[in-house]
C-alpha cells in the first residue's frame, strides 16, 4: 500500500512540465533549494533538457556556486553554444578569470563549435581579472580574425578592459575604429576615461555624443558630472543640468546626486542644498554627497550634524559616508575629528574598507602626522592601487622623497602605476633632482602607454626642468599636442629656475596668444623669472598688467617676487610707489620687508640696502595706519 502510494506520487510529480521547474529554478534563492530542485529534475527525466540545465547554470552561477556549475556542463552531452557562454560569463562573475578563459580555450580547440559575440564579450570581461592585458589582447586579437572585431557588444567589452588597464589609447582606438556607437559604447567611454583620471577627456567625448546625434540616458548624466565637478566646470555643469532638464531626467535621483557634488566643489554650496532639497527621499548615496559636499566648502560642523542625522535615523553608514566626512580638502584644525572617525570605523568595522583607510592616510599626511599614516597604511587588510599613491605622495608632500621613491619601487611587484602615481613620484624625482631616476619613470611612462595624459606629461617637463635638463624639458613641451595652464607654468617656471628670464617672457606671451587663461601661478613664475634675470621694467611691467588688465589681487608671493628684484637691482621704492594701493598689500610687504632684513642683516656688503629697507619700513607703518 505504501509503496504503491510513493509510486503515484511519483509518477504524478513526473508530468510536471518544463515551465513548472524553470519557475521553481527562477524562484530558488539558496543553494539548498537549488540542489533539490535539481535532484527533481534528474528524478523527473529532465537532466538533458537544454533549456533547464541551461537555466540551473545560470542559477548556479548566481548563486555562486560556479564548481556546481562547472559539473553540470561537462557532464552534458551535448552542450551549444549558449550555455558554454553562460559557464564562461559566469566564471568571469565569480572572479575566475583563468577557468573562463581556459573554457574559451577548450570551446575552440575540442568542439565543432564557433565562438559568437557574446563568448568574446564574457572572455574579454574576464581577462579584466588577470593581472595583464596579455589574455584580453589575444581574445581581441581572435576576435578580429573571427570578423567580431568591430561587433558593438564586443567593442564595448574591449574598449572598458584596457581602460581597466589604463591601455587608454588602446581604448580610443578601439572606440574610434567602431563603426557604429551606442549608448552604451559612449558611457563606456565616458565612465573609463573618468575612472583614468581624464576628466577634460570625458566632458570632450560627451560633447561629441551629444552633436553625433546619440540619445543619452541618466546613467551618461551621472557618470559625467562628477568628472565636471572634478574640472569644477561650473558652466559646464550647468549645461549638462540644461540638457537632464531638456531629456526629462531632471527629477532622476542619481542626476540630482551628481548636480549635488557638482554643485559643491564649484563653491556653490546654496545651491548644492536647493538641488539636495528636490530630491522626495534621499537615499545614503545623497546624504553622503551632501556631507562631502559640506566637507570640501570647509563647513565641517554642518557634515557631522548631517552625518549624526543619519545616525539618529538608523541609517547605516557605509565607507562613503566616511569619505565624505574625512577632511581631506580642509585638514588643518581637524586632528581630532580625523582622530575620532578613525575610532569609529575600527569600532564599526569599516576601517579595512580600503577607499577608508585611504582618506584616513591621505588626511593625517597633510597633517604632517606622517607616523600616524603609516602605521594605518601598514596596517590596511588589503592596499590598492589608490592607497599606495597617498602614502607615496604622502611622503613626497612632506619632504620624505627618499621615503617615497623606495615606496614606489616596493609597490611596483604588486602594482602597475597609474598617472596619479607617476606623477608624483615625478614630484619627488623634481624635489632631489633625481635625474636618471626620472629618465627611468619616463621610460616606464612610455611602457605603460601612458604619454597621452597631460599631467603626465606636464609633471615629465617640470621633473626635467628642476632637474637641470631644460633642452628635454622644452623638447617635451613643444612635441605636446594639448597643453594646459599647467603645462605653461611648468616650463615658465623651469626658464626661471634657469635664469632664462627673456625666454620665460617670450613664452608668458604666447600662452596669451594661444588664448590660455593666465593664473596666478603664471604670474608668479614669470615674475620669478624676471627676478632672477634682472628684468626689472619687464617685471614691473607684468605685475602692472596682472592687477590692472587680469585683475588679480597679489598674493605675498608676487610681492615677494617684486621686492627681491627691485632691492637686487636698486630700486627699492618701486614696488611701494605703485602697488600698496592694492586692498592688504601694505601687510604683505611689511612681511616681505622684515623677510629681508632678516635674511641681509648679516651680511656687511648690504648695509645700504639694509638702510634703504629701515628707512622704507618706517613709511609702509605710516602708509598702513
Amino acid at each position: 500500500m505504501i509503496s504503491r502510494n510513493v509510486s503515484s506520487s511519483s509518477c504524478s510529480y513526473a508530468h510536471r512540465d518544463r515551465n513548472f521547474f524553470l519557475s521553481l529554478l527562477k524562484n530558488a534563492t539558496t543553494l539548498s533549494h537549488l540542489t533539490q530542485t535539481h535532484t527533481q529534475i534528474i528524478l523527473n527525466g529532465y537532466q538533458n533538457d537544454l533549456v533547464t540545465i541551461t537555466k540551473l547554470t545560470h542559477k548556479f552561477s548566481d548563486l555562486k556556486a560556479i564548481r556546481h556549475a562547472r559539473d553540470l556542463v561537462f557532464s552534458f552531452p551535448k552542450p551549444d553554444l549558449f550555455l558554454f557562454n553562460v559557464l564562461i560569463k559566469g566564471f568571469a562573475a565569480n572572479a575566475s578569470p583563468l577557468s573562463s578563459v581556459s573554457l574559451y580555450t577548450h570551446l575552440r580547440k575540442n568542439t565543432t563549435l564557433s565562438p559568437d559575440k557574446y563568448t568574446y564579450a564574457f572572455a574579454v570581461s574576464a581577462a579584466s581579472g588577470f593581472n595583464d592585458e596579455k589574455h584580453g589582447a589575444l581574445l581581441h586579437a581572435h576576435s578580429v580574425i573571427d570578423g567580431l572585431g568591430s561587433n558593438l557588444y564586443v567593442g564595448s567589452n574591449l574598449v572598458d578592459f584596457y581602460f581597466k588597464f589604463s591601455r587608454v589609447g588602446y581604448a580610443l582606438k578601439v572606440f574610434d575604429e567602431m563603426p557604429e556607437k551606442d549608448t552604451v559604447l559612449w558611457n563606456t567611454m565616458v565612465s573609463g576615461l573618468m575612472r583614468n583620471c581624464y576628466g577634460a577627456d570625458a566632458v570632450r567625448v560627451f560633447r561629441d555624443m551629444v552633436a553625433c546625434g546619440t540619445g543619452f540616458d541618466s546613467t551618461t548624466l551621472a557618470t559625467l558630472l562628477p568628472a565636471v565637478a572634478e574640472l569644477q566646470e561650473l558652466k559646464a555643469g550647468m549645461w549638462v543640468q540644461c540638457l537632464a532638464v531638456k531629456a526629462g531626467f531632471h527629477d532622476d535621483v542619481h542626476v540630482l546626486t551628481g548636480l549635488v557634488s557638482l554643485y559643491s566643489k564649484c563653491g556653490e554650496l546654496e545651491t548644492a542644498r536647493r538641488v539636495f532639497g528636490m530630491i522626495g527621499e534621499p537615499d545614503l548615496i545623497c546624504y553622503n554627497a551632501m556631507i562631502a559636499g559640506y566637507t570640501c566648502n570647509n563647513e565641517t560642523v554642518l557634515a557631522v550634524g548631517l552625518f549624526k542625522d543619519l545616525l539618529g535615523y538608523g541609517e547605516k553608514v557605509n565607507s562613503s559616508t566616511i569619505v565624505g566626512l574625512v577632511p581631506v580638502s580642509c585638514p588643518f584644525g581637524h586632528l581630532q575629528l580625523s582622530g575620532c572617525l578613525q575610532s569609529f570605523c575600527v569600532k564599526s568595522g569599516i576601517v579595512s574598507h580600503p577607499s577608508v583607510s585611504t582618506a584616513l592616510v591621505t588626511v593625517y599626511c597633510r597633517l604632517n602626522e606622517i607616523d600616524s599614516a603609516r602605521q594605518l597604511f601598514d596596517e590596511s587588510a588589503k592596499r590598492t592601487l589608490a592607497s599606495w599613491n597617498a602614502m607615496i605622495s604622502g611622503y613626497t608632500q612632506n619632504g620624505h622623497t627618499d621615503t617615497a621613491i623606495s615606496l614606489f619601487q616596493e609597490m611596483m611587484s604588486e602594482f602597475s602605476p597609474n598617472p596619479t602615481t607617476v606623477t608624483t613620484i615625478l614630484s619627488a624625482c623634481a624635489q632631489l633632482g633625481a635625474l636618471s631616476l626620472g629618465k627611468w619613470v619616463h621610460g616606464l611612462i612610455k611602457s605603460k602607454n601612458l604619454e597621452s595624459n597631460i599631467y603626465v606629461l606636464t609633471a615629465l617637463v617640470d621633473m626635467y626642468a628642476k632637474c637641470g635638463s631644460i633642452v628635454e624639458a622644452r623638447q617635451l613641451f613643444d612635441m605636446m599636442p594639448e597643453k594646459n595652464v599647467v603645462t605653461w607654468n611648468a616650463m615658465i617656471s623651469g626658464y626661471g629656475l634657469h635664469g632664462d628670464g627673456h625666454e620665460a617672457l617670450k613664452l608668458f606671451n604666447d600662452m596669451l596668444d594661444s588664448r590660455i587663461p593666465p593664473s596666478s601661478v603664471s604670474f608668479l613664475s614669470v615674475l620669478y623669472a624676471c627676478s632672477h634675470a634682472g628684468l626689472v621694467r619687464e617685471g614691473d611691467d607684468i605685475f602692472h598688467r596682472m592687477v590692472h588688465n587680469h585683475k588679480f589681487v597679489p598674493l605675498a608671493e608676487h610681492y615677494a617676487c617684486m621686492l627681491s628684484q627691485a632691492l637686487l637691482f636698486g630700486e627699492p621704492c618701486l614696488v611701494h610707489v605703485r602697488y600698496t594701493k592694492t586692498p592688504n598689500s601694505h601687510v604683505w610687504l611689511l612681511k616681505s620687508y622684515l623677510n629681508w632684513i632678516q635674511i641681509i642683516q648679516d651680511i656687511m656688503s648690504c648695509s645700504l640696502i639694509y638702510y634703504q629697507l629701515m628707512a622704507t619700513f618706517q613709511k609702509l607703518l605710516q602708509f598702513g595706519r
